[in-house]
């Protein structure tokens, strides 16, 4: 690891960042210039006054998407700040470009006022198809999403629904390796911030916004998910819950099983853990049912090194890292999505495409076993089999 760290650091400093701007047309004369900048410019300019629609055609705005924080929440670094959190949203901005085409830019604020960064990216609409929430803290990612979800262009906060989706269709194909039913799977869900609760809604197939959550009409779904933060299991009636937890508390752990994470594993199928560092021991993978499914995903140190998970008698492990089988990260379908934002100049994401996207990446795993539940980052024309499942009737 610390050879990668040093030679990240070369790159970052020779490279200065990973992405630029750059023209699209030649400008090699005064015609050029007259066509692209001043007079010609003027009627492209006219147009859009006209119809601002016509934005999305006659500039870059309709293949450009914003990737934002407020450094609140970054990897698993913590709150680090916006300057700290410019490497990783140049990250995204990267992986957007070369894994799916999309153009995106950068943006790190100076805030973590929920409203003031609220207000910031209502007022930049006019320039881009669709904003990338990054790396923002629980809970105040819920209420910046949940406030845009109506400003004319899709508001997507990658940390949650992103790993979300990845680790639903990775669970789908584990259950399958360990011949169990999904719909038989009892979880535990290490950690109740912006990735947990998420994924806990995926999975029980909930519809939540605010202090309610609905269980969606036909949707897949698990048996059981207990979700744990700092202070135990979380439950319905249970102290120091957010809205966001007593929502979800209040259809998850139906028996209201309360203590440590330690109490609350044994005997469960899968623990998923979207926390932080060793919090995951060989005694309580032990302690799980037959077979157990190991989701250790905090970066850049999991919850447990899926070398000490196996030998604890777990039967599938997976974690946030490349180095290891079964990588699960959200970049396996947030270009995709913001893909078919581009194709689609789709106004919201919905649930259903959440599921639609869960679904085909899922689906894109022939031969499911121990070392392969998800495909790579390099599966063959992934973000366009992504962006077309959400875009499909």
């Amino acid at each position: 690891m610390e050879n990668i760290y040093k030679e990240a650091l070369k790159v970052h400093k020779k490279y200065k960042g990973k992405i630029k701007i750059t023209s699209v047309p030649p400008i090699k004369n005064k015609h050029d210039l007259s066509l692209f900048y001043t007079p010609g410019v003027a009627e492209a300019s006219r147009q859009i006054a006209g119809d601002k629609n016509l934005s999305f055609t006659l500039t870059w705005r309709g293949r450009t998407v914003a990737v934002i924080s407020d450094g609140s929440a970054v990897l698993g670094l913590g709150n680090i700040g916006p300057e700290a959190a410019l490497p990783v949203m140049e990250g995204k901005a990267l992986i957007l470009k070369e894994f799916a085409g999309v153009d995106a830019v950068p943006i790190v604020l100076a805030t973590q006022n929920t409203s003031e960064i609220i207000q910031f990216i209502k007022n930049i609409t006019p320039s881009f198809a669709g904003i990338n929430l990054e790396d923002i803290a629980a809970p105040a990612c819920f209420q910046i999403e949940e406030a845009l979800q109506d400003i004319g262009i899709p508001v997507f906060h990658d940390d949650q629904h992103g790993t979300a989706i990845v680790v639903a269709a990775a669970l789908k194909n584990a259950a399958k390796v360990v011949e169990k039913p999904y719909s038989s799977l009892r979880v535990v869900v290490v950690g109740a911030g912006a990735a947990g609760l998420a994924t806990t809604r995926m999975l029980l197939g909930l519809n939540c916004s605010a202090d309610k959550c609905e269980i969606i009409p036909g949707h897949s779904a698990v048996k059981e998910v207990i979700v744990v933060d700092k202070n135990g299991a979380l439950y319905s009636g249970r102290d120091n819950q957010n809205i966001y937890k007593q929502a979800v508390s209040g259809i998850s752990n139906k028996e209201k099983v309360s203590g440590p994470l330690e109490k609350v594993i044994k005997g469960a199928d899968a623990v998923i853990g979207v926390s932080g560092p060793n919090l995951i021991t060989q005694n309580m993978i032990k302690s799980m049912a037959k077979n157990p499914i190991v989701f250790a995903m905090a970066n850049p140190i999991p919850e447990i090194m899926p070398d000490d998970a196996l030998a604890a008698g777990a039967k599938i492990v997976a974690s946030g890292r490349s180095d290891f089988p079964n990588q699960i990260n959200n970049s396996l379908v947030f270009p995709g999505i913001f893909l078919g934002v581009i194709k689609g100049r789709l106004k919201t994401i919905t649930q259903e495409m959440k599921d639609k996207a869960s679904n085909k990446l899922a689906s894109l795993v022939n031969n499911s076993s121990p070392t392969n539940i998800i495909p790579d980052m390099f599966y063959p024309r992934l973000a366009e089999h992504i962006a077309n499942s959400i875009l499909t009737n």
